[in-house]
């Protein structure tokens, strides 16, 4: 498969380089900005995982005035915040032939309805990621913890030769790669984990551990309870073994996880206020449902951006 990732940072340099190591016939390049080509081709890409493995590997990487030159590529994954959104889909349209399919690894839900009217429902699988990864400033992509998976598939449910196809690209390599027919069952209980964790730990500014050792765990229990609720209101109820894992998460003193969005207001960087906590809190609107976990945290964040945007941080 000839892949194309948008970026090389923290998800897509992960996902991107093991579908090097792995070397199951994968053709990867990776569309990045002259700086980064740069920094890729003078170490190569370099992934740092106690759990799963030192690597580094060669990039091919090419910016956008490079693009038209390319030859089709299957599979697009498609790896960005959502308050670069509108950009990155300008970047990657030129790549997007009939045959090509995008892979869109977001948070959130919102994305799609965007996606699916650029592209064509037909040409945009579903995908949800599951890992804790931090680019460096060096351009070491640092992996925080075991997780490692990437779960995607066709919005039909079907498993096509293409879906099945990327799965096997993966080989035997540090990706827990799945292909499922269930997809967006799968990105809405992504939606219920994410929307809890980045309300919850970017309001106390603390993990989920430091928010249990400091009495938190009903709160963090009464979030969970409701963006579930969200969820199956949309007629995609999580599992029983999912509500049982993340009630047992969000109890553990010992769980030093806090969302991404903590990390970049720790940086003092933009955060996707709307596409996660803004658009469950809609929805709980929509349905009638008391939010007012989700209520406090928005507005949190969102006079977190106003200080940001007036330089008061």
């Amino acid at each position: 498969m000839r892949i194309l990732v948008l970026g090389a940072g923290a998800m897509g340099g992960y996902y991107g380089a093991r579908l090097i190591e792995a070397k199951a016939g994968a053709d990867v390049t990776f569309l990045v900005r002259e700086g980064r080509k740069k920094a890729l081709a003078e170490r190569g890409l370099v992934i740092e995982s106690p759990a799963c493995g030192d690597v580094t590997v060669p990039a091919r990487a090419i910016t956008a005035a490079e693009l038209a030159a390319e030859k089709p590529f299957d599979l697009v994954l498609f790896t960005c915040k959502a308050y670069d959104l509108d950009d990155a889909l300008a970047a990657i349209t030129p790549a997007v032939s009939e045959n090509t399919v995008v892979l869109p690894v977001l948070n959130g839900m919102s994305h799609m309805d965007l996606l699916n009217e650029r592209f064509g429902a037909h040409r945009v699988w579903g995908g949800v990621a599951k890992i804790a990864a931090q680019l460096l400033p060096d351009g070491t992509i640092k992996h925080l913890n075991e997780w490692r998976g990437l779960t995607f598939g066709d919005q039909s449910g079907e498993i096509t030769p293409k879906v099945a196809a990327f799965a096997a690209a993966f080989g035997t390599s540090a990706v827990d790669a799945k292909a499922v027919t269930n997809i967006k069952q799968a990105m809405w209980e992504k939606c219920v984990h994410l929307s809890t964790v980045a309300a919850m730990t970017s309001l106390m500014r603390a993990s989920i551990g430091e928010i249990v050792r400091g009495g938190g765990t009903e709160l963090m229990l009464e979030a969970l309870a409701v963006n579930a609720e969200i969820a199956g209101r949309e007629g995609h109820a999580p599992s029983d073994t999912f509500r049982t894992e993340y009630a047992k998460m969000f109890s553990d003193p010992t769980i030093p996880y806090g969302a991404s969005m903590l990390r970049d207001i720790e940086r003092g960087g933009p955060i996707e206020s709307d596409h996660i906590v803004g658009f469950m809190r809609e929805k709980a609107k929509k349905y009638g449902i008391p939010a007012r976990l989700l209520d406090i945290s928005y507005a949190h964040l969102k006079a977190y951006e106003q200080r940001r945007a007036a330089g008061r941080l």
